[in-house]
């Protein structure tokens, strides 16, 4: 108990040290922000809506440079007042000139007088430095005309301005270092190490105003250089949107065209049929007899308007793949089923091969699209009792469906079209028409389920169209 008591008063007292520690990181911290938020008030002085980014950096650099100078133009003075205090007053408000100068200029800026602060900087601040030499002050500030004359031609924009305030600020120089040499307070003479200071200062001027035009000019270039690349970037995919919304108008041009051809079909024959019972009061063999042409146009249209709806859902992006678990098997004799008139009209057999529990992962809808779209292809394009072999089988770790026919086959530079994803269709063996709809949902299909169609076709030898899925279990 002893020992803890006597190392009690030592761990709070650790504990005040270090919680006076936090406490002077969250000070010089809260301090640096500070100092950072007012210097970009400062540097900000004068920034409108209305004034372009190139004139901004231009009018930040400014404000930045005369708030040092005003900064230095105060303590200069103050300074060597301190150190001497035999100069008369006019004498301390020559030397502060410099600085209202700078005080004049960060008040026209805030004003949005932008052409006067120009005026009274390059043309009042080597006046005031003149009248401090003239009054016979020499603080070694001569080198402020460099800088003067070197923002002059980063700032002014008018060629006959801006050689005013270059001649001003170099005439200056020269009269008052070069030619000038008695001077009542001689700085270097009473204070040697202030006059150096002095004109080290001024030359630290120099190379941070020429650090801050580097910089600025280097970020606008940047800026404008990447606005170019977006422009450009813009530029490229609006050209590809144009030629992606000119081959869709090409495209819906043809396909609704072949579409209001195909759609006569199945109303004339409907309206063959209805006129001729109404007409010639037709027995009912007769009209048993008209029935199987009329189902056949019908079911086409069916097809075709099945196949028109999926492709403007998938143009519109309105619907979204929701896979789930699909009895293959199951999905290939109801297909089947669906379509046996359109296969018994030309005597087509079509034979089911499917391996035990073949089960995807897929959405139900798309696939059923696909496997209709094939067979109905297939049955289209294969001639009277031909044969057709619809299926399903298991491979490395995915299923494949396949549609194989003994039908007319595609040539090889169909087969390119196909792949290329090119409009595409031809008449059946039967003269049936097609849209050119159906292999491209199949394929569009097949991909955003995570799988994709492949085709195997010679012309006379029939075709294999293999769909490939993700495996469910």
């Amino acid at each position: 108990m002893k020992f803890l008591t006597q190392k009690l008063p030592f761990s709070q007292s650790r504990l005040k040290s270090i919680g006076m520690d936090i406490e002077w990181q969250q000070k010089f911290k809260a301090a640096g922000s500070a100092s950072l938020y007012y210097f970009e008030r400062i540097k900000g002085i004068g920034f409108t809506v209305t004034i372009d980014d190139y004139e901004k950096r231009k009018l930040g650099i400014f404000n930045q440079l005369n708030f040092f100078q005003l900064l230095t133009g105060i303590v200069i003075p103050v300074a060597g007042l301190i150190r001497n205090r035999q100069f008369p007053a006019m004498a301390w408000v020559v030397a502060c000139m410099p600085a209202l100068v700078s005080v004049l200029v960060l008040t026209l800026n805030y004003r949005h007088r932008y052409y006067l602060a120009q005026i009274a900087y390059f043309v009042l601040y080597p006046f005031a430095t003149s009248i401090v030499y003239f009054w016979g002050f020499n603080l070694g500030v001569e080198l402020s005309f460099i800088l003067y004359g070197i923002l002059s031609v980063f700032f002014i924009q008018d060629i006959s301005q801006m050689l005013f305030a270059l001649g001003l600020s170099m005439v200056s120089y020269f009269v008052l270092a070069v030619v000038c040499k008695n001077y009542t307070y001689q700085l270097a003479t009473a204070n040697l190490y202030f006059y150096l200071f002095n004109q080290v200062l001024a030359l630290a001027f120099i190379f941070y105003g020429l650090f801050l035009i580097k910089k600025e000019n280097a970020g606008y270039q940047y800026s404008i250089l990447r606005q170019k690349e977006e422009i450009a970037a813009n530029g490229k995919l609006l050209e590809q949107q144009t030629e992606e919304l000119m081959q869709l108008n090409v495209f819906k041009s043809r396909l609704f065209s072949i579409i209001a051809h195909d759609l006569k079909s199945p109303i004339y024959a409907l309206r063959n049929l209805f006129r001729n019972m109404q007409q010639y009061d037709l027995p009912a063999e007769e009209i048993k007899g008209m029935v199987p042409e009329v189902v056949t146009e019908l079911t086409y249209t069916t097809s075709l308007m099945e196949n028109l709806l999926q492709w403007a859902r998938s143009q519109m992006r309105a619907d979204s793949v929701r896979p789930q678990v699909i009895d293959l098997s199951g999905l290939i004799e109801e297909v089947t089923r669906l379509l046996r008139l359109q296969a018994e009209a030309k005597e087509i057999t079509v034979n089911q091969s499917c391996d035990p529990a073949v089960i995807a992962f897929a959405d139900k809808d798309m696939v059923n699209l696909i496997v209709r779209n094939l067979l109905s292809n297939a049955i289209k394009y294969t001639p009277d009792q031909g044969e057709i072999e619809l299926g399903a089988r298991k491979k490395d770790g995915s299923v494949e469906l396949f549609v194989r026919d003994t039908g007319m086959g595609i040539s090889a530079e169909d087969l390119r079209k196909i792949e290329e994803n090119n409009f595409y269709t031809t008449k059946g063996t039967a003269g049936e028409a097609g849209t050119g709809l159906g292999l491209m949902l199949c394929r569009e299909f097949a991909v955003r389920n995570g799988g994709e169609l492949l085709i195997d076709s010679r012309p006379g030898q029939g075709s294999l169209f293999t769909v490939q899925l993700p495996a469910g279990e």
